[in-house]
């Protein structure tokens, strides 16, 4: 486990301007924040870095949001940023930790593991009072490369054929990186038509336990934190949360643990919980 996914940003710091360093902004907000992410990026950025935007770089077609897109459309998308293959990337958000794993995540759902976080994200940058730019990015396109790699990725049937087979040995683990008010199905749903509650059999871990001041937790809290929501990180994990953002966060966490492919279910339950016909759990968890 002595693989980190992070580097730091006296790291990031030494290496601004370099060739084959791609910086990206990763930064999104859930609606009721009322923040706009592009226009924060475009008014103030780690200099050099370019604005991924989880709701534009996405399938469109399907009605949820932020799902991954197809590998052509995620491949030009990366060609018009000007990150192209062989680069190594450095994914940041303004919160710290929030939404960079989710553009981490899918980074490496396309096949690339060059991928780092800046651990502390823009907040620690500034903290720092290290220098931003505050002009318009401006990217020379450039050839990505990118293969879908489905061990990272589960979809809905992963899902239901894990939710009927829980609790039975081998089944993979589901953990719900939601609040457990939203999984017990006491809170509203932010999305119309999205039932309450959770996928029958699911763990719950708040994703917030596992962050603390916009950084991750040391391996042996969030180690921690998995075992005292009784989930046996040897054994296959599927992470979930509302809508695939902060699953990515269950994710990076395991990776950080050592277990590398923990799968993000895309949709999560912006999906499972607008279909009727599935079922689902509410109450004690």
């Amino acid at each position: 486990m002595s693989e980190t996914h992070f580097v730091s940003t006296d790291w990031l710091s030494a290496r601004l301007g370099a060739p084959g360093i791609a910086i990206v902004d990763a930064s999104w907000h859930m609606p009721d924040a009322n923040r706009n992410a592009a226009e924060e990026f475009r008014a103030r950025r780690i200099p050099g870095a370019v604005f991924f935007d989880i709701d534009a770089i996405a399938d469109t077609s399907t009605g949820l949001p932020h799902m991954l897109p197809d590998p052509v459309a995620f491949s030009s998308a990366m060609r018009k940023l000007g990150i192209g293959d062989g680069f190594s990337i450095v994914v940041y958000d303004s919160l710290g930790l929030f939404s960079a794993p989710r553009v981490w995540w899918t980074f490496r759902a396309f096949g690339k593991r060059d991928v780092f976080i800046l651990d502390g994200g823009l907040p620690k940058w500034l903290a720092e009072g290290r220098r931003v730019a505050e002009d318009e990015a401006c990217a020379k396109t450039s050839h990505f490369t990118c293969r879908l790699d489905h061990r990272l990725v589960a979809s809905r049937d992963d899902v239901k054929a894990a939710s009927a087979r829980a609790g039975q040995a081998g089944a993979p683990q589901i953990v719900d990186a939601r609040s457990a008010a939203r999984c017990r199905g006491e809170d509203i749903e932010p999305r119309p038509g999205v039932r309450r509650g959770r996928i029958p059999g699911s763990f719950n871990l708040h994703w917030e336990g596992l962050v603390t001041d916009g950084r991750l937790k040391p391996r042996q809290e969030l180690a921690d934190a998995f075992a005292a929501a009784k989930v046996d990180i040897s054994r296959p994990i599927l992470t979930t949360c509302g809508s695939g953002v902060t699953a990515a966060i269950l994710s990076l966490a395991l990776a950080e643990l050592g277990r590398e492919t923990a799968p993000v279910y895309d949709g999560s339950w912006a999906d499972w919980g607008a279909c009727a016909d599935l079922p689902l759990a509410t109450g004690p968890l």
